[in-house]
Protein backbone atom coordinates (compact mmCIF):
# COMPACT_ATOMS: atom_id res chain seq x y z
CA UNK A 1 0.00 0.00 0.00
CA UNK A 2 1.22 3.54 -0.81
CA UNK A 3 0.40 6.06 1.39
CA UNK A 4 1.17 10.04 0.85
CA UNK A 5 1.52 12.11 3.86
CA UNK A 6 0.65 16.07 3.36
CA UNK A 7 1.71 18.42 6.30
CA UNK A 8 3.10 21.72 7.09
CA UNK A 9 5.18 20.61 9.79
CA UNK A 10 8.03 17.84 9.37
CA UNK A 11 11.42 18.07 10.53
CA UNK A 12 13.90 19.95 10.81
CA UNK A 13 10.72 22.34 10.97
CA UNK A 14 8.36 20.97 13.39
CA UNK A 15 6.19 23.95 15.73
CA UNK A 16 3.85 21.98 17.70
CA UNK A 17 2.44 18.47 18.33
CA UNK A 18 1.32 17.98 14.90
CA UNK A 19 4.91 18.26 13.39
CA UNK A 20 5.69 15.70 16.17
CA UNK A 21 2.54 13.32 15.40
CA UNK A 22 3.68 13.18 11.34
CA UNK A 23 7.21 12.41 12.20
CA UNK A 24 6.81 9.69 14.30
CA UNK A 25 3.62 8.45 12.46
CA UNK A 26 5.54 8.25 9.18
CA UNK A 27 8.70 6.94 11.30
CA UNK A 28 6.45 3.43 12.30
CA UNK A 29 4.22 3.15 9.04
CA UNK A 30 7.45 2.56 6.81
CA UNK A 31 7.64 -1.38 7.79
CA UNK A 32 4.42 -1.30 7.00
CA UNK A 33 3.51 0.49 3.84
CA UNK A 34 5.45 2.73 0.76
CA UNK A 35 5.41 6.09 2.81
CA UNK A 36 5.81 9.27 1.09
CA UNK A 37 5.83 12.30 3.01
CA UNK A 38 4.47 15.98 1.22
CA UNK A 39 5.80 19.17 3.43
CA UNK A 40 6.20 22.84 3.54
CA UNK A 41 9.23 25.04 4.29
CA UNK A 42 11.42 23.98 1.37
CA UNK A 43 13.46 20.71 -0.07
CA UNK A 44 14.23 18.46 2.46
CA UNK A 45 17.93 16.51 1.88
CA UNK A 46 18.54 13.16 3.41
CA UNK A 47 15.21 11.48 3.76
CA UNK A 48 13.95 9.24 1.21
CA UNK A 49 10.52 9.30 0.65
CA UNK A 50 10.07 13.14 1.62
CA UNK A 51 9.46 15.94 -0.99
CA UNK A 52 9.73 20.04 0.84
CA UNK A 53 8.00 22.64 -1.08
CA UNK A 54 8.82 26.27 -1.37
CA UNK A 55 6.11 29.44 -1.54
CA UNK A 56 4.81 29.95 -4.55
CA UNK A 57 6.62 32.97 -5.74
CA UNK A 58 4.10 34.68 -7.16
CA UNK A 59 2.38 35.03 -3.85
CA UNK A 60 4.60 36.53 -2.03
CA UNK A 61 3.49 39.34 -0.37
CA UNK A 62 -0.21 37.65 -0.15
CA UNK A 63 -2.19 36.24 2.63
CA UNK A 64 -1.05 33.98 4.25
CA UNK A 65 -3.78 31.39 3.87
CA UNK A 66 -3.72 32.47 0.12
CA UNK A 67 0.38 31.54 -0.03
CA UNK A 68 -0.48 27.94 1.73
CA UNK A 69 -3.31 27.13 -1.08
CA UNK A 70 -0.27 27.78 -3.14
CA UNK A 71 1.41 25.19 -1.81
CA UNK A 72 -1.75 23.17 -1.42
CA UNK A 73 -2.21 23.02 -5.11
CA UNK A 74 0.99 21.27 -6.03
CA UNK A 75 1.02 18.59 -3.50
CA UNK A 76 -2.32 17.48 -4.71
CA UNK A 77 -0.69 17.26 -8.35
CA UNK A 78 2.40 15.51 -6.65
CA UNK A 79 0.08 12.58 -5.16
CA UNK A 80 -0.32 10.68 -8.45
CA UNK A 81 -0.35 7.08 -7.98
CA UNK A 82 -0.66 7.14 -4.43
CA UNK A 83 -3.11 4.85 -2.88
CA UNK A 84 -4.43 6.93 0.01
CA UNK A 85 -3.91 10.37 0.74
CA UNK A 86 -3.78 11.50 4.59
CA UNK A 87 -3.43 15.17 5.39
CA UNK A 88 -2.83 16.99 8.71
CA UNK A 89 -4.28 20.45 9.96
CA UNK A 90 -6.09 22.83 7.81
CA UNK A 91 -2.72 23.99 6.13
CA UNK A 92 -2.71 20.65 4.13
CA UNK A 93 -6.32 19.69 4.13
CA UNK A 94 -7.21 21.41 0.89
CA UNK A 95 -4.60 19.55 -0.64
CA UNK A 96 -5.86 16.43 0.45
CA UNK A 97 -8.74 16.91 -0.59
CA UNK A 98 -8.07 18.18 -3.94
CA UNK A 99 -5.49 15.35 -4.52
CA UNK A 100 -8.24 12.62 -3.68
CA UNK A 101 -10.69 14.12 -6.23
CA UNK A 102 -7.98 14.94 -9.03
CA UNK A 103 -6.45 10.94 -8.67
CA UNK A 104 -10.08 9.27 -7.81
CA UNK A 105 -8.52 8.30 -4.42
CA UNK A 106 -9.63 7.89 -0.46
CA UNK A 107 -8.46 10.96 1.22
CA UNK A 108 -8.05 10.19 5.16
CA UNK A 109 -7.68 13.56 7.59
CA UNK A 110 -6.01 13.65 11.30
CA UNK A 111 -7.66 15.97 12.94
CA UNK A 112 -5.26 17.56 15.59
CA UNK A 113 -7.26 20.75 16.24
CA UNK A 114 -10.11 22.56 14.28
CA UNK A 115 -10.88 26.49 13.19
CA UNK A 116 -14.25 27.18 14.50
CA UNK A 117 -12.92 26.11 18.38
CA UNK A 118 -9.78 28.78 17.45
CA UNK A 119 -11.76 32.29 16.85
CA UNK A 120 -8.55 33.77 18.03
CA UNK A 121 -6.62 32.57 14.24
CA UNK A 122 -8.45 35.49 13.03
CA UNK A 123 -5.92 37.89 14.82
CA UNK A 124 -2.78 35.83 12.64
CA UNK A 125 -4.93 35.49 9.78
CA UNK A 126 -7.16 38.44 9.36
CA UNK A 127 -9.34 37.58 6.46
CA UNK A 128 -7.67 34.40 6.07
CA UNK A 129 -9.15 32.82 8.65
CA UNK A 130 -12.27 32.65 6.58
CA UNK A 131 -10.28 30.63 3.60
CA UNK A 132 -8.35 28.39 6.73
CA UNK A 133 -11.86 27.82 7.64
CA UNK A 134 -13.81 27.23 4.67
CA UNK A 135 -10.66 24.50 3.44
CA UNK A 136 -10.95 22.77 6.60
CA UNK A 137 -14.52 22.10 6.38
CA UNK A 138 -14.99 21.16 2.68
CA UNK A 139 -11.98 18.36 3.35
CA UNK A 140 -13.89 16.91 6.98
CA UNK A 141 -17.38 16.65 4.81
CA UNK A 142 -15.69 15.34 1.87
CA UNK A 143 -13.19 12.96 3.05
CA UNK A 144 -13.41 9.29 3.32
CA UNK A 145 -12.40 9.17 6.63
CA UNK A 146 -11.49 11.17 9.67
CA UNK A 147 -8.80 10.16 12.34
CA UNK A 148 -9.35 12.54 15.46
CA UNK A 149 -6.88 12.34 18.06
CA UNK A 150 -9.33 11.84 21.51
CA UNK A 151 -12.66 11.05 22.46
CA UNK A 152 -13.41 14.57 22.88
CA UNK A 153 -11.87 15.51 20.01
CA UNK A 154 -14.35 13.33 18.24
CA UNK A 155 -17.35 15.16 19.93
CA UNK A 156 -15.68 18.31 18.80
CA UNK A 157 -15.84 17.44 15.24
CA UNK A 158 -19.53 15.72 15.15
CA UNK A 159 -20.50 19.16 16.68
CA UNK A 160 -18.39 21.72 14.29
CA UNK A 161 -19.59 19.57 11.06
CA UNK A 162 -22.58 18.32 11.72
CA UNK A 163 -22.56 17.56 7.98
CA UNK A 164 -19.76 14.26 8.40
CA UNK A 165 -20.63 10.70 9.07
CA UNK A 166 -20.15 9.80 12.50
CA UNK A 167 -19.61 6.22 11.32
CA UNK A 168 -16.50 8.09 9.14
CA UNK A 169 -14.83 9.19 12.34
CA UNK A 170 -12.56 6.98 14.78
CA UNK A 171 -10.16 7.61 17.37
CA UNK A 172 -6.50 7.05 17.41
CA UNK A 173 -4.55 8.98 20.09
CA UNK A 174 -1.19 10.42 19.66
CA UNK A 175 1.36 8.45 20.60
CA UNK A 176 4.92 8.64 22.41
CA UNK A 177 8.27 7.69 21.57
CA UNK A 178 9.24 5.55 24.36
CA UNK A 179 13.36 5.32 23.65
CA UNK A 180 13.44 8.64 23.10
CA UNK A 181 11.69 9.97 26.05
CA UNK A 182 12.89 9.00 29.05
CA UNK A 183 14.64 10.10 32.21
CA UNK A 184 18.46 10.37 31.57
CA UNK A 185 20.56 8.13 34.13
CA UNK A 186 24.32 7.98 35.03
CA UNK A 187 26.26 10.26 32.82
CA UNK A 188 23.54 11.90 31.52
CA UNK A 189 22.01 12.52 34.05
CA UNK A 190 25.04 14.55 34.82
CA UNK A 191 24.82 16.54 31.49
CA UNK A 192 21.34 17.16 31.79
CA UNK A 193 21.87 19.24 35.38
CA UNK A 194 24.45 21.36 33.48
CA UNK A 195 22.26 21.64 30.72
CA UNK A 196 19.10 22.80 33.43
CA UNK A 197 21.62 24.87 35.03
CA UNK A 198 23.03 26.48 32.20
CA UNK A 199 19.32 27.83 31.52
CA UNK A 200 19.39 29.13 35.15
CA UNK A 201 17.03 25.93 36.48
CA UNK A 202 18.34 24.98 40.01
CA UNK A 203 17.60 21.44 40.42
CA UNK A 204 17.40 20.81 44.15
CA UNK A 205 14.80 23.74 44.03
CA UNK A 206 11.01 22.53 43.47
CA UNK A 207 10.23 23.69 40.02
CA UNK A 208 6.89 24.00 37.77
CA UNK A 209 7.23 23.61 34.10
CA UNK A 210 5.38 25.19 30.87
CA UNK A 211 6.60 23.54 27.69
CA UNK A 212 4.06 25.47 24.28
CA UNK A 213 3.83 27.92 21.71
CA UNK A 214 2.67 31.41 22.44
CA UNK A 215 -0.58 30.97 21.07
CA UNK A 216 -4.31 31.84 22.86
CA UNK A 217 -5.29 28.12 23.42
CA UNK A 218 -2.47 27.05 25.44
CA UNK A 219 -3.67 29.07 28.14
CA UNK A 220 -0.27 30.91 29.15
CA UNK A 221 -1.82 34.45 30.04
CA UNK A 222 -4.23 31.88 32.77
CA UNK A 223 -1.13 30.69 34.26
CA UNK A 224 1.45 33.72 34.66
CA UNK A 225 -1.60 34.93 36.85
CA UNK A 226 -1.90 31.77 39.06
CA UNK A 227 1.67 31.08 39.75
CA UNK A 228 1.37 34.60 41.73
CA UNK A 229 -0.09 32.28 44.08
CA UNK A 230 2.56 29.27 44.21
CA UNK A 231 5.19 29.58 46.85
CA UNK A 232 7.77 31.56 47.18
CA UNK A 233 10.48 28.84 46.93
CA UNK A 234 9.04 26.92 43.58
CA UNK A 235 10.55 28.00 40.28
CA UNK A 236 8.49 28.75 37.40
CA UNK A 237 9.94 27.40 34.12
CA UNK A 238 8.37 28.28 30.76
CA UNK A 239 9.72 26.87 27.49
CA UNK A 240 7.56 28.97 25.32
CA UNK A 241 8.03 30.81 21.69
CA UNK A 242 6.91 30.96 18.49
CA UNK A 243 4.36 33.71 19.12
CA UNK A 244 0.92 33.69 16.93
CA UNK A 245 1.14 37.64 16.91
CA UNK A 246 2.85 40.41 18.07
CA UNK A 247 0.19 41.45 20.29
CA UNK A 248 0.17 38.36 22.30
CA UNK A 249 4.05 38.20 22.36
CA UNK A 250 3.67 41.81 24.62
CA UNK A 251 0.93 40.50 26.71
CA UNK A 252 2.67 37.43 27.50
CA UNK A 253 6.32 39.65 28.01
CA UNK A 254 4.42 41.58 30.51
CA UNK A 255 2.95 39.23 32.47
CA UNK A 256 6.18 37.40 32.82
CA UNK A 257 7.54 41.05 33.89
CA UNK A 258 4.95 41.48 36.44
CA UNK A 259 5.86 38.03 37.66
CA UNK A 260 9.69 38.45 37.81
CA UNK A 261 8.73 42.23 40.02
CA UNK A 262 7.04 39.95 42.96
CA UNK A 263 9.28 36.65 42.95
CA UNK A 264 13.01 35.16 41.99
CA UNK A 265 13.06 31.61 40.13
CA UNK A 266 10.93 32.59 36.97
CA UNK A 267 13.06 31.38 34.02
CA UNK A 268 11.58 31.84 30.18
CA UNK A 269 13.17 29.95 27.25
CA UNK A 270 12.38 31.21 24.05
CA UNK A 271 14.17 29.52 21.37
CA UNK A 272 13.30 25.88 20.74
CA UNK A 273 15.25 23.60 22.33
CA UNK A 274 16.61 20.16 21.26
CA UNK A 275 14.66 17.09 22.40
CA UNK A 276 17.85 16.16 24.49
CA UNK A 277 18.24 19.68 26.40
CA UNK A 278 14.08 19.89 26.62
CA UNK A 279 14.41 16.53 28.62
CA UNK A 280 17.01 18.05 30.62
CA UNK A 281 14.65 20.99 31.21
CA UNK A 282 12.08 18.72 32.16
CA UNK A 283 13.72 15.96 34.55
CA UNK A 284 14.88 19.27 36.87
CA UNK A 285 11.91 20.09 37.59
CA UNK A 286 9.04 18.67 39.62
CA UNK A 287 5.78 19.03 37.65
CA UNK A 288 4.41 19.88 34.48
CA UNK A 289 1.50 22.20 33.83
CA UNK A 290 -0.87 22.36 30.79
CA UNK A 291 -3.10 25.50 31.33
CA UNK A 292 -4.63 24.90 27.75
CA UNK A 293 -8.33 26.39 27.25
CA UNK A 294 -8.49 23.96 24.16
CA UNK A 295 -6.44 21.08 23.77
CA UNK A 296 -7.08 18.67 21.24
CA UNK A 297 -5.00 15.50 23.17
CA UNK A 298 -1.41 17.20 24.28
CA UNK A 299 1.49 15.52 22.96
CA UNK A 300 3.46 17.54 25.38
CA UNK A 301 1.76 15.86 28.04
CA UNK A 302 3.18 12.41 27.49
CA UNK A 303 6.13 13.85 26.44
CA UNK A 304 6.37 14.64 30.20
CA UNK A 305 5.03 11.32 31.77
CA UNK A 306 7.75 9.75 29.20
CA UNK A 307 10.24 11.28 31.12
CA UNK A 308 8.49 11.18 35.04
CA UNK A 309 6.55 14.21 35.93
CA UNK A 310 3.05 14.45 37.23
CA UNK A 311 1.01 16.22 34.89
CA UNK A 312 -1.47 19.27 35.97
CA UNK A 313 -3.79 19.97 33.40
CA UNK A 314 -6.98 21.86 33.01
CA UNK A 315 -9.92 19.18 32.25
CA UNK A 316 -10.99 19.52 28.70
CA UNK A 317 -10.58 18.42 25.45
CA UNK A 318 -8.40 15.23 25.34
CA UNK A 319 -6.15 16.18 27.99
CA UNK A 320 -8.57 13.50 30.28
CA UNK A 321 -7.92 10.65 28.35
CA UNK A 322 -4.25 11.05 28.83
CA UNK A 323 -3.91 12.23 32.43
CA UNK A 324 -5.35 9.61 34.82
CA UNK A 325 -6.81 12.44 38.11
CA UNK A 326 -5.43 11.64 40.79
CA UNK A 327 -2.60 8.85 39.92
CA UNK A 328 -0.67 10.67 37.03
CA UNK A 329 -1.22 14.15 37.88
CA UNK A 330 -4.30 16.25 38.70
CA UNK A 331 -7.29 17.90 36.32
CA UNK A 332 -8.32 21.26 36.84
CA UNK A 333 -12.16 21.47 36.28
CA UNK A 334 -12.33 24.33 34.24
CA UNK A 335 -16.31 25.63 33.14
CA UNK A 336 -16.01 27.14 29.63
CA UNK A 337 -18.10 29.69 27.84
CA UNK A 338 -19.54 28.21 24.50
CA UNK A 339 -18.01 31.25 21.81
CA UNK A 340 -15.56 28.98 20.35
CA UNK A 341 -12.76 30.67 22.32
CA UNK A 342 -12.38 27.96 25.23
CA UNK A 343 -12.45 31.24 27.78
CA UNK A 344 -13.62 30.48 31.37
CA UNK A 345 -16.36 31.23 32.38
CA UNK A 346 -14.67 32.72 35.72
CA UNK A 347 -11.33 33.11 34.59
CA UNK A 348 -10.25 34.11 38.62
CA UNK A 349 -11.62 30.75 39.86
CA UNK A 350 -9.79 28.54 37.19
CA UNK A 351 -6.68 30.28 37.91
CA UNK A 352 -6.98 29.71 42.12
CA UNK A 353 -8.05 26.42 41.33
CA UNK A 354 -4.39 26.04 39.32
CA UNK A 355 -2.40 27.82 41.17
CA UNK A 356 -3.74 25.29 44.32
CA UNK A 357 -3.40 21.97 42.38
CA UNK A 358 0.11 23.33 41.61
CA UNK A 359 0.92 23.54 44.79
CA UNK A 360 -0.31 20.24 46.09
CA UNK A 361 1.70 18.51 43.95
CA UNK A 362 4.66 20.37 43.81
CA UNK A 363 5.23 21.18 47.75
CA UNK A 364 4.87 16.88 48.19
CA UNK A 365 7.83 15.55 46.68
CA UNK A 366 7.01 11.95 47.35
CA UNK A 367 3.50 12.38 45.86
CA UNK A 368 5.39 13.97 42.60
CA UNK A 369 7.52 11.38 42.52
CA UNK A 370 4.81 8.81 42.28
CA UNK A 371 2.91 10.59 40.36
CA UNK A 372 5.53 10.58 37.46
CA UNK A 373 6.49 6.69 38.02
CA UNK A 374 2.72 6.07 37.50
CA UNK A 375 2.76 8.51 34.25
CA UNK A 376 5.67 6.52 32.51
CA UNK A 377 3.75 3.23 32.95
CA UNK A 378 0.59 4.44 31.50
CA UNK A 379 2.55 6.14 28.62
CA UNK A 380 4.15 2.42 28.05
CA UNK A 381 0.78 0.51 28.41
CA UNK A 382 -1.43 3.45 25.93
CA UNK A 383 0.80 5.33 23.83
CA UNK A 384 3.49 3.62 22.23
CA UNK A 385 3.84 4.45 18.32
CA UNK A 386 3.78 0.62 17.50
CA UNK A 387 0.21 -0.13 18.68
CA UNK A 388 -0.86 3.21 17.12
CA UNK A 389 0.39 2.86 14.06
CA UNK A 390 -1.54 -0.99 13.50
CA UNK A 391 -4.56 1.00 14.74
CA UNK A 392 -3.78 3.32 11.62
CA UNK A 393 -3.28 0.93 9.06
CA UNK A 394 -6.34 -1.12 9.87
CA UNK A 395 -8.27 2.08 9.16
CA UNK A 396 -6.43 2.54 6.02
CA UNK A 397 -7.81 -1.09 5.07
CA UNK A 398 -11.42 -0.47 6.03
CA UNK A 399 -11.78 2.98 3.84
CA UNK A 400 -10.24 1.54 0.72
CA UNK A 401 -12.74 -1.50 1.44
CA UNK A 402 -15.21 1.07 1.18
CA UNK A 403 -14.15 3.19 -1.36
Amino acid sequence: MRVDMLTREYPPHVYGGAGVHVAELARVLRSRADVRVHCFDGPREGEEGVRGYSAVAELAGTNAALQTFGVDLAMADAVRGTDIVHSHTWYANLAGHLGGLLHDVPHVLSAHSLEPLRPWKAEQLGGGYALSSWAERTAYEGAAGVVAVSGGMREDILRSYPAVDPAKVTVIHNGIDLAGWQRPAGEESERAEQVARSHGIDPTRPAVVFVGRITRQKGLPHLLRAARALPEDVQLVLCAGAPDTPALMAEVQAGVEELKATRGGVVWIEQMLSRADLIAVLTACTVFVCPSVYEPLGIVNLEAMAVGLPVVGSATGGIPEVVDDGVTGTLVPIDQVTDGTGTPVDPARFEADLAAALTAVVTDETRAAEMGAAGRRRAEEHFSWESIADRTMAFYEQVLAGS
